[in-house]
């Protein structure tokens, strides 16, 4: 049987949108309980109750059992307004249960086996097509979650619905296909042996096991054969071919800027 998860509630006698405002106004959030053969019930809920409650996981599929005087009511979560400034909910609908009835409700699907999956060990990434699954319930055998195994898939298989343990009495609501529920799917660059080996080799050497091929070698050991030593470049004879570098002149003079005479203007009142 499902679990069923007590709510205190309190009646309100007042509709319509005015009341709404008045009743959040005075701290309490507003809500109704409908069903088949049951009259409508308007009722109040403490924002701290219903918050908490709308914030675990699985509030659509939970079975509540909520308090309206001396009343018990089973009851499903069908609508939850949300304030569009703090997320809070500001209405909720609730139905009405009855031992015979069913609901369809959305499930969530998790995921088990990720470390026996071998797509997912060769680089493969696991593909969520859906993340609930609308479910056809008796009202005692809501499951809160329908778990899938992902054991032994490869890259390219999926899980699908038809490899899920459903509890009895419970059904898929669509019934005309086995539906995919993941998949996994090739990474983006697939690794050769070669290139995993090359990989595996260069994070060994990063953690000084096998030094790379080219890599410098560590502090203190002794240079490759055949590699000349740093402090033989300098001296070293220049390559076949090629031409020696001129030396550079020194003590060269500067270059001296002639100063050209000055004219001398005479003007016409300075001869006498």
């Amino acid at each position: 049987m499902a679990d069923v998860t007590p709510l205190s509630s309190e009646p309100r006698s007042q509709s319509g949108r005015g009341a709404s405002r008045a009743i959040r106004r005075a701290g309490r959030v507003p809500g109704i309980i409908y069903g088949a053969k049951f009259e409508p019930m308007l009722v109040t809920f403490s924002p701290l109750d219903l918050s908490r409650e709308y914030d675990r996981a699985g509030f659509y599929s939970r079975v509540f059992e909520v308090g309206v005087g001396e009343k018990k009511i089973r009851v499903l979560a069908r609508e939850v307004q949300l304030d569009p400034v703090t997320d809070r909910p500001i209405h909720v609908d609730f139905l009405h249960l009855t031992p015979d009835s069913k609901v369809s409700v959305e499930v969530e699907v998790k995921f088990i086996g990720e470390g026996e999956c071998p797509g997912i060990k060769r680089g493969g990434v696991l593909n969520i097509v859906r993340h609930r699954v609308e479910l056809i319930c008796p009202v005692d055998r809501i499951p809160e979650s329908i778990v899938v195994n992902l054991a032994g898939l490869d890259i390219g298989h999926g899980a699908k619905i038809s490899s899920v343990t459903l509890p009895e009495g419970v059904r898929p609501k669509i019934a005309n296909r086995d539906f995919t529920i993941a998949t996994i799917a090739a990474p983006t660059v697939l690794m050769s042996d070669e290139e995993e080996k090359a990989k595996a080799a260069a994070a060994a050497a990063a953690a000084g096991e096998v030094p790379a091929e080219g890599a410098a070698p560590a502090d203190g050991a002794a240079p490759a054969d055949g590699a000349a030593a740093a402090g033989d470049a300098k001296g070293a004879a220049p390559a076949k071919g090629a031409a020696a570098a001129a030396p550079a002149k020194t003590g060269a003079p500067a270059t001296k800027t002639e100063k050209k005479p000055e004219r001398k203007v005479e003007r016409k009142g300075d001869r006498r």
